[in-house]
């Protein structure tokens, strides 16, 4: 990927992340529409740095620092989206922190299974 199509890659990625997140949180039970509102907006502050950081650490110093900066950056994602739920929904029936886990896990894994199949990106 170039850094020019970045921007691209990053609206795409945050619709995506939208998209399974919420239908995720719905499954599970979220159905104020508080709760989903703040699904959305921890995203749009939390998935554009997931996104992009690790692509500039790739350009830079390789695939292998890219995936360690990718990593601490999704538990950096998870602890600070568990938070926000915690403090903020008003469904207190699963913690934040177990939220905000299966979220990510199903938004990880299943972009990371449209980038294979789609992109061949391992």
């Amino acid at each position: 990927m170039f850094v020019f199509e970045l921007p691209i890659v990053m609206i795409r990625c945050l619709i995506i992340t939208l998209l399974i997140e919420t239908i995720v949180g719905m499954i599970l039970g979220i159905r104020e529409k508080r709760d989903l509102l703040n699904v959305v907006l921890v995203n749009i502050v939390t998935n554009p740095l997931v996104v992009s950081i690790p692509v500039f650490f790739n350009y830079k110093y390789g695939l292998l620092s890219r995936n360690i900066c990718l990593l601490v950056l999704e538990v950096i994602a998870f602890l600070f989206e568990g938070f926000v739920y915690n403090k903020f929904f008003k469904n207190k029936k699963i913690n934040g922190f177990i939220i905000s886990l299966i979220l990510n896990g199903f938004s990880y894994f299943i972009g990371e299974l449209i980038n294979y199949f789609m992109y061949g990106v391992k």
